[in-house]
C-alpha cells in the first residue's frame, strides 16, 4: 500500500470531522467553559493586549496600524493605538501583527499562538455586534480550541517540518471559530466559515533566511481572513465542509505527511487543549525557553561570569534544531529573537531575555555575540523523543578553569506544568504598556481587560484599545 492509498482509507475513516467541529463550536455555550479554561482566557485576555499594546512601538506594528487606518472602511471597531474606528477586517489585522510584533504571546505545544489571532477577532467583532463578556469568553474557548485541535490533527512536528508556520496555516480556521459564536451560526453556517478559511491558509517559515517581517504579519493576516470567511458564510457563500480531511485537498493532508485527523475530535467538549496554554517570561520564541531557563539557574547557583565560559552545548529536539539553531549573525530583531545560540548567549550575560535585550542597538553587542559564537547545538535523544510533549532543553558551560556545569528543564516557567500566575501576567502587562501607553492609559485599559467576561458588552474595552497613544520604540 503506497501512502496515496494510506491517506486514503485515513480520509474516509475521518471524514465528517469538520462538521463536528463546526457542531461544538455552534453549541458552545459560556457555561460549557470549565472554570479552570475560563482563568486561562482571562490571563491570554490580560497578556495580548500586553503584547500588543507593545507590538504597536515597533516598525511593522506601526506599519500595519497606519496601513489599516488609511484603509478604513466602515467605522465597525477600534484600531488599537489609532484613535480610529475600521472596518473588523482591518482591525484585526493589525491588533493581530501587534500582539505577535514581538514574538511575547502566549503559544502551545501544537506549535501555535492562539491570543495573537482569537483575541482581535473576538474584541473587534463583538465591538461590532454589540456583543456581551460571556459571548466573548464562549467565542475565546471555541477559537482556541479549533487552532489547537486542528494543529494537532495536523500533527505539528511533521507540518512545521515541511516550512509551515503553524500560526498563519491554522490561525485562519481560529478566527472563523471564534467569529462564528460572535455572529450566533448554525453548525452548518460554521462549517461553512470554517471550509472558507480554510482553503485561505497561508504561512511560511522563510522569514529566518533574512530576518523579514512576514512572521509578524501571519497572526493578523490570519484573523482577517477567518472573519472574512465567516462574514461571506452569514451571506450564505458555502465553504466547503470537509477542509479538514478531503483526500483531495483536504488541509490535514496537504500539510503534512503523517496528519492525525482523529486528534480534532478526540475528546471533544471533554479535554480542553486551551489549558495547555504557555504564557512567555522571555521575548522570544518559546522553542528556546527551557534552555534559557537551564542557563538562568546555572549563573544564579554557580556566580557564573559570562567572561569565565569557555563553551556552551545545548541538547534540543531536531524539531527545534531546525528552527532555531541556525548560526546567529546578528543581523535583525527576528532572528535574535529566534536564535538559541543568541537567546542563550545573553540570558548568561544580562541574567535575563527581556525586551532590553532585543533592541538594535542590544543585539550586536561584540561580547554577547562573540558567546552566541562558542554556542554548540546537539540534539539530544532523550529529549528529542519526549518532543512536543515535553519542550524540553538542557545547558552544559564549560568553564575556562575546567569545570562543568550543567542543568535540564523540562518545563520552562509559563508551561502549564510550572505556570506564571495571575499577578506574574499582570506584573508583564504593566511592564509592556508602561512602556508603550504610560502606567495611567495602561490602568485603564487593565481595569476593563480584567473581568471582560462578566461585561454587559466589549465595546468599551475595544474603543480604550483605539483611543490611547502610543510612544514610538527604538528605530
Amino acid at each position: 500500500m503506497d501512502d496515496l492509498d494510506a491517506w486514503k482509507i485515513q480520509a474516509a475513516r475521518h471524514r465528517g470531522i469538520t462538521r463536528e467541529l463546526a457542531a461544538f463550536i455552534a453549541a458552545l455555550r459560556p457555561a460549557d467553559v470549565p472554570a479552570a479554561t475560563r482563568a486561562v482566557l482571562e490571563n491570554a485576555v490580560v497578556d495580548g493586549i500586553g503584547c500588543g499594546l507593545h507590538g504597536l512601538t515597533t516598525p511593522w506594528g506601526g506599519i500595519m496600524r497606519d496601513y489599516a487606518r488609511d484603509r478604513g472602511g466602515p467605522a465597525e471597531a477600534g484600531l488599537w493605538g489609532g484613535q480610529a474606528r475600521v472596518s473588523v477586517n482591518h482591525a484585526v489585522l493589525a491588533a493581530g501583527t501587534a500582539i505577535h510584533g514581538f514574538d511575547f504571546d502566549d503559544h502551545s505545544r501544537a506549535k501555535i499562538h492562539p491570543g495573537a489571532i482569537v483575541l482581535p477577532v473576538v474584541l473587534a467583532v463583538g465591538e461590532r455586534e454589540g456583543s456581551s463578556g460571556a459571548t466573548a469568553l464562549a467565542a475565546m474557548a471555541a477559537g482556541y480550541e479549533t487552532m489547537n485541535r486542528v494543529s494537532q490533527g495536523a500533527n505539528p512536528s511533521r507540518a512545521r517540518m515541511r516550512g509551515w508556520h503553524l500560526t498563519g496555516t491554522i490561525g485562519t480556521l481560529a478566527a472563523a471559530a471564534a467569529a462564528s459564536v460572535m455572529l450566533g451560526f448554525d453548525a452548518d453556517t460554521t462549517a461553512s466559515a470554517l471550509g472558507l478559511a480554510g482553503t485561505q491558509s497561508a504561512g511560511l517559515w522563510a522569514f529566518t533566511a533574512d530576518g523579514g517581517m512576514s512572521k509578524r504579519l501571519h497572526p493578523g493576516r490570519s484573523a482577517e481572513a477567518g472573519v472574512a470567511a465567516a462574514l461571506l458564510a452569514q451571506r450564505g457563500f458555502r465553504g466547503p465542509h470537509y477542509i479538514l480531511e478531503a483526500e483531495d485537498g483536504g488541509l490535514l493532508f496537504g500539510m503534512s505527511d503523517d496528519p492525525r485527523p482523529g486528534q480534532v475530535v478526540a475528546g471533544l467538549g471533554q479535554d480542553w487543549h486551551t489549558d495547555a496554554t504557555c504564557f512567555k517570561p522571555h521575548a522570544c520564541c518559546g522553542s528556546n525557553h527551557a534552555c534559557i531557563d537551564a542557563a538562568l539557574a546555572l549563573k544564579r547557583e554557580h556566580g557564573i561570569q559570562a567572561e569565565d565560559i569557555a563553551r556552551i552545548v545545548t541538547g534540543i529536539p531536531s524539531v527545534v534544531m531546525t528552527q532555531t539553531g541556525f548560526d546567529y549573525k546578528a543581523d535583525s530583531v527576528l532572528n535574535a529573537q529566534m536564535s538559541l545560540r543568541y537567546n542563550v548567549a545573553v540570558a548568561l550575560v544580562d541574567g535575563q531575555a527581556y525586551l532590553e535585550q532585543f533592541t538594535p542597538a542590544r543585539i550586536v553587542d561584540r561580547a554577547t555575540v562573540e558567546l552566541a559564537g562558542r554556542v554548540r547545538i546537539e540534539i539530544d535523544p532523550e529529549i528529542d523523543r519526549a518532543y512536543p510533549k515535553v519542550y524540553g532543553g538542557k545547558v552544559v558551560l564549560v568553564m575556562r578553569d575546567g569545570r562543568s556545569f550543567e542543568r535540564r528543564v523540562d518545563y520552562s516557567l509559563g508551561m502549564p506544568e510550572n505556570p506564571m500566575g495571575q499577578a506574574d501576567i499582570v506584573a508583564k502587562y504593566r511592564s509592556l504598556a508602561d512602556y508603550a501607553i504610560g502606567a495611567e492609559a495602561g490602568e485603564t485599559v487593565l481595569r476593563l481587560a480584567t473581568g471582560i467576561f462578566d461585561a454587559p458588552t466589549v465595546a468599551p474595552l475595544g474603543a480604550a484599545l483605539a483611543a490611547v497613544e502610543v510612544r514610538p520604540g527604538p528605530p
